[in-house]
């Protein structure tokens, strides 16, 4: 795999456009890295937050990170046989370091600043990086307001169809930007935090899993846990400023 030529093709536009974002905030402040308690989607007993988010033109990759890629860029081995799924168990700094170790290897100016456990962004860096929580959003619902792009059963893996497992990418049909498995297969990391003044530095990731009901695999489901939170039906996918 050539990973200039690979990165090239990945890719897919994404005009600017506005967003709504919906979240449901239960204000019984509970922190819990077991994402699987919660009903997503669920209003009763939550208030109701709404905003409209402006989001500038960007590009996001057709699928999410393999295992194939994700060991190739960092030159490690593991996940042969499943080298056309999508990576898990990894989590968000994790995430964060495999985006500047991609830059570093294509000699793109990183989008990550990173000591430790501080992560700032070069906001104007050409470098791949998370795609915001507003971003994943919109290329999700391929620019409409709509919970899904398509039926469940066409478009994502979830618990009824997955067998128990993850699959490989764009087995399903893709939505009208020409992206696959936003919903279903794995979860996928976003940069923002949910709520940094109710859960600190808990990020957000998006989109639905494998072990998922059909509820929890819509565009505008929010789910959050600790950035060195990982599990077997969580990875992510690529953004770059457009």
């Amino acid at each position: 795999m050539d990973l200039k030529n690979y990165t090239d093709d990945c890719f897919v536009y994404i005009p600017s456009s506005e967003v709504l974002i919906r979240d449901y905030v239960d204000h019984v402040k509970s922190i819990s890295s077991d994402y699987k308690l919660g009903i997503p989607g669920n209003p009763s007993g939550k208030e109701v937050i709404e905003k409209t988010v402006t989001v500038v033109a960007f590009r996001i990759s057709k699928i999410p990170v393999t295992n194939e890629f994700y060991h190739l860029v960092l030159g490690t081995t593991g996940g042969e046989s499943e080298k056309d799924k999508p990576v898990t168990d990894v989590n968000w700094f994790e995430a964060v370091t495999f985006c500047n170790r991609l830059s570093d290897a294509l000699n793109l100016d990183k989008y990550y600043l990173i000591s430790g456990q501080s992560v700032e962004r070069n906001l104007n860096a050409q470098g791949f990086r998370l795609p915001t929580d507003a971003e994943w959003q919109l290329a999700a619902q391929a620019g409409e307001q709509q919970y899904r792009y398509g039926n469940l059963d066409d478009i994502g893996w979830y618990d009824r169809n997955s067998d128990g497992m993850k699959h490989g990418t764009a087995l399903k049909d893709q939505n009208s930007f020409g992206l696959y498995d936003m919903l279903g297969n794995v979860w996928e990391w976003c940069w923002d935090r949910y709520d940094i003044d109710r859960y600190g530095d808990y990020r957000l990731f998006r989109g639905g899993s494998w072990a998922s009901d059909e509820r929890a695999c819509g565009s505008t489901v929010r789910r959050k846990s600790s950035p060195e939170f990982k599990i077997d039906d969580l990875g992510f996918r690529l953004a770059r400023n457009g």
